[in-house]
């Protein structure tokens, strides 16, 4: 298991916004928030000797966002506002694929994530990455 933090604002991959007539990422936080995220990555596997996954992942990541001046903790306890946890999560899959971590971030078969306000925590994002062996049958959809 590969597990490390990653200081910083997390930002949301995916969204979409037209610029004289082309598409680009909403959030202009992305571009560093992918570079930090793929730097970390690279630091923790080589700290770790990590070997590049090439069959299925699991990935959990627990997301500490900024919580704005004008909510108080009593008024929104959770960050049920944009961004969004799965566009989060994108961000994060492209960053170690880039890494090196494993192939392709289409090698996740299991995604647990969340999202809260850094209240007693610095914002980031933590993440832990590891083969999947063991399917879950406690899971009924």
């Amino acid at each position: 298991m590969l597990s490390f933090f990653v200081p910083g604002r997390p930002a949301p991959q995916g969204s979409k916004r037209q610029v004289r007539g082309r598409f680009i990422e909403a959030s202009k936080y992305l571009p560093a928030w992918r570079k930090v995220v793929t730097e970390y990555a690279i630091y923790a596997s080589l700290e770790h000797d990590w070997a590049r996954l090439s069959g299925p992942v699991e990935l959990q990541v627990a997301f500490y966002l900024e919580r704005p001046k004008s909510i108080s903790s009593s008024k929104r306890p959770q960050p049920i506002v944009p961004p969004d946890v799965d566009k989060l999560c994108r961000a994060i899959g492209d960053s170690l694929s880039d890494a090196g971590i494993w192939d392709d971030d289409s090698q996740i078969v299991k995604l647990v994530a969340f999202k809260r306000y850094a209240d007693d925590h610095d914002t980031g994002a933590f993440i832990s990455v590891s083969q999947y062996d063991t399917p879950d049958h406690g899971l009924q959809l």
